[in-house]
């Protein structure tokens, strides 16, 4: 029988087979219901069973998932009663992220991986404030000009504003005024924090599928209570993640489990007055990227905050309590009980409006593919911590992670800021070098796993053009997407990556062109 994870105990137990879990699932109920643990059970049993995890921590309580469980007679009752024989409390191999850097690992991305298209989303752009971004992505792209941190792109915006009467008879009309606009709306994201999202070192997608020696998958946990304060920037920045996967990681078919799970809290952010042409978007990409062994869920408060041609994709799901004291929600509550496969003994409708905290109605996809019929559940007990961390305990781990060090120093290469503004960076400019390997610690809780710290030589100067400097991309579809990537575990040397960085700009600009992809 294939492998399965266990989410609750209804008439029987509630399962979630790790074959089918890439067919993406979701997580409902109104606030209070009990989707955040929910969500802790479902990652700890994912890295459990060796498949890393990548989740948003949007109040502060998700971090407790890093440190065991206290004792609760309530929590070891409900295992006993659902038969657990091997419930402990123990704490998951957690790597801690942070946008701003103050709570985890800098989790950033460069200008050019952004992309125009989620930079228009999340500066607000109108089409016409977007059609100018766009020229000025082309403009760099056709000049050999590398977009990498927040200096870059306001370079090229000021070199496209001063040549606009130049620019549209290639490229179509420019207008200064749309160009003021947008560096007034970069202002306001600066004022925000927003120019810490880009710049090197880039997230490397590995360091989001560690796995430790003992066969556990890594918890990836984005502290996201600072982010959330600006809902756009927060459900750009995980579309953004969303996208990278996609267009990274090669196709591999079904496998016998996930190569990740990606857990996006407060979904309806994500669509909130999205335009059509990014719902399209994003409906693609769910559809096509668990072909790249990565499952999608959704967490959020009602199943009708997803647009239905997503919704229809999310085949396990775990619905909580429902209000219904509203028509409108009353609504929502027949239309939930509807996408339902029946189950005679369980009122659905009924159901929805009477279950629980830490009860929910479970169906997940079967072997056949078939949702299983629906089922009243308990859900299984954590086994990390409920509730969040101290400071020093977060502290520690930060310390101990495998990844320590390696996104914590800003690298400054010759971009298009420098190019623009005929300045050369000195080797000093890119940051200090660092050699050496993290040392073993009998502490570590990733059981003493040795990773080669990464070193952060000064760069080469920058070619005039990347495109002629760069090797010839692969002409087959996965070599266009460009794989930094994966199977083998290894670590990239400081040439290696920086070489990559180099490759994935201009793959940057043949997939914008070629497959229209989020970054378009």
């Amino acid at each position: 029988m294939a492998e399965s994870i266990l989410i609750g105990q209804g008439e029987g137990p509630c399962g979630l087979l790790l074959s089918r879990a890439n067919r993406h699932g979701l997580i409902a109920g109104a606030t209070g219901t009990g989707k955040t643990v929910t969500l802790q059970v479902l990652a700890e049993a994912f890295s459990r069973a060796g498949v890393p995890v990548f989740c948003a921590d949007i109040k502060g309580d998700l971090a407790g998932i890093s440190q065991p469980g206290t004792a609760n007679p309530k929590i070891e009752a409900r295992a006993a009663a659902m038969g657990i024989a091997d419930f402990a409390y123990e704490a998951s191999p957690v790597v801690f992220w942070d946008v701003f850097g103050e709570q985890g690992h800098r989790l950033r991305a460069t200008v050019a991986e952004m992309g125009p298209m989620l930079l228009s989303r999340m500066l607000e752009l109108n089409d016409t404030q977007e059609g100018v971004l766009n020229i000025a992505f082309k403009l760099a792209d056709d000049e050999g000009l590398l977009l990498l941190d927040f200096k870059d792109l306001r370079a090229i915006l000021a070199h496209v504003g001063d040549r606009a009467s130049e620019l549209q008879s290639r490229y179509g009309q420019v207008s200064k005024q749309s160009v003021g606009t947008i560096q007034r709306r970069l202002l306001v994201l600066e004022q925000q924090g927003g120019e810490q999202f880009f710049g090197e070192p880039a997230l490397a997608l590995q360091d989001l599928m560690l796995v430790t020696p003992a066969g556990r998958g890594a918890v990836n946990v984005l502290a996201a209570d600072k982010l959330v304060q600006s809902p756009r920037l927060y459900a750009t920045f995980l579309l953004w993640l969303l996208a990278e996967l996609f267009e990274e990681l090669p196709e591999v078919g079904d496998l016998p489990k996930p190569k990740l799970v990606f857990f996006f809290d407060e979904a309806h952010l994500l669509f909130k007055e999205a335009p059509r042409a990014l719902v399209d978007k994003v409906e693609q990409v769910v559809r096509l990227i668990r072909s790249k062994g990565v499952g999608v869920y959704f967490v959020t408060q009602n199943p009708l905050d997803l647009p239905a041609a997503v919704l229809g994709q999310l085949g396990n799901r775990v619905q909580h309590a429902l209000r219904a004291y509203t028509p409108l929600e009353q609504q929502a509550v027949k239309a939930a009980a509807q996408t339902f496969r029946p189950n005679p003994r369980v009122r659905v409708e009924e159901a929805i409006t009477t279950l629980a905290v830490g009860e929910a109605l479970v169906s997940t996809l079967q072997e056949d593919g078939a949702p299983s019929p629906v089922e009243q559940a308990r859900i299984a007990p954590p086994r990390g911590r409920i509730g969040a961390i101290t400071r020093e305990e977060r502290q520690a781990l930060l310390a101990k992670s495998p990844i320590a060090g390696h996104y914590d120093i800003d690298i400054d290469r010759e971009s298009a800021f420098e190019r623009l503004n005929g300045r050369v960076l000195s080797p000093a400019a890119t940051g200090p070098q660092r050699s050496g390997s993290t040392p073993v610690r009998s502490d570590d809780p990733w059981g003493g796993i040795l990773m080669p710290t990464r070193n952060f030589p000064a760069p080469p100067p920058a070619p005039r053009s990347t495109r002629a400097a760069a090797p010839a991309p692969d002409s087959s579809l996965g070599g266009i997407l460009g794989s930094i990537l994966m199977g083998d575990g290894k670590r990239q040397s400081p040439a290696e990556a920086m070489a990559k960085s180099a490759a994935r700009e201009i793959g940057r600009a043949l997939t914008r062109g070629i497959l229209g992809s989020l970054k378009r």
